[in-house]
């Protein structure tokens, strides 16, 4: 079946359309994706007149393409950026009344579940136990597990975009704003480590999101034109050495290295700090970037729900 997911994040609101079936991976079809930046438009922490009319837009075009691309059901869902805003459930509301989608909004923890989902399938049982990271544009997700579903996940208020909007002042920021963000990011991540690593040292240690691929490409990773299959990797070496040459650039030179878009450059810095801090006080000299991540996670959950358990070209 085609399948339609809508992604609304943080930063960005895509539309993913898939060829989906039981017991096979799903295929990519047609993308469609438009930064609207919803968390900068929190006004306090309510989401901002501006901001809700242009995700009522968004989902009004969201469904025109999914008509025209032969969606058979559209899959809606919304992250931090809508989870944080007092209005939010207002917001979504209004949207499901004018436009009948039900935008679900998933907690942290479901977030971390669903995108640990997705990297079990993607690498397979002999990975063994798993760690898997996320940073987001308003979180970071930590999950682990020896099963698809991780024995324990959590979610930390961790997300590049919300740590730049809430620690820089400058660009680039003051070295004693990033020594401040610092602290406070080892401070937040060293409260989870005896909670997640309790259940054993990961044997696999994997990261997703759009951070980890920045970060693994200006290390040296190969680019997204070699495929998804190519193996990315990202060491702590590598972040530790980037982590201290992105706090002396700005967002437009960080915005020229490879594989980093403008649009992600000035949250950059602050999402190195986060993957630095996980990689050090979680021991892990190297992490396996997945493709796989939150998206693909919602897509296999429903996979495995569908009744009769079709299988491709049923």
């Amino acid at each position: 079946m085609r399948l339609g997911v809508l992604d609304v994040g943080s930063n960005t609101v895509h539309l993913l359309v898939m060829d989906a079936h039981r017991g096979a991976r799903p295929l990519p079809a047609y993308s469609h994706k438009v930064e609207l930046r919803l968390a900068e438009h929190l006004d306090g922490d309510r989401l901002s007149a501006g901001g809700a009319e242009q995700l009522h837009g968004f989902v009004q075009e969201a469904l025109r393409i999914a008509e025209d691309k032969g969606v058979e059901e559209l899959i809606a869902f919304a992250t931090s950026a809508v989870r944080d805003a007092v209005n939010g459930e207002e917001v979504l509301s209004q949207i499901r009344a004018d436009t009948q989608v039900d935008i679900e909004v998933l907690s942290g923890t479901d977030e971390a579940r669903l995108t640990f989902l997705a990297v079990r399938r993607w690498f397979g049982w002999s990975s063994g136990r798993l760690l898997v990271l996320d940073i987001g544009g308003g979180s970071l997700e930590i999950a682990s597990g020896i099963d698809e579903r991780p024995d324990t996940a959590v979610s930390l208020p961790l997300g590049a975009g919300r740590l730049t909007r809430e620690w820089f002042t400058a660009d680039p920021p003051s070295r004693d704003e990033v020594r401040a963000l610092r602290r406070h990011i080892r401070a937040v991540i060293g409260r989870s480590v005896g909670d997640v690593i309790r259940y054993g040292r990961p044997d696999h240690a994997v990261a997703t999101s759009k951070t980890f691929r920045q970060l693994a490409r200006i290390g040296g990773a190969a680019p997204s034109s070699e495929g998804t299959y190519a193996k990315r990797t990202l060491t702590h070496e590598s972040v530790s050495h980037w982590t201290a040459k992105l706090a002396d650039m700005t967002a437009a030179q960080r915005g020229t290295l490879p594989g980093v878009s403008a649009g992600r450059a000035a949250q950059l810095l602050a999402g190195a700090l986060v993957a630095d801090a996980t990689m050090d006080l979680y021991e892990l000299p190297v992490l396996e970037i997945c493709p796989w991540a939150l998206r693909e996670g919602v897509i296999l959950r429903r996979l495995d729900v569908l009744p009769g358990g079709a299988s491709p070209g049923e």
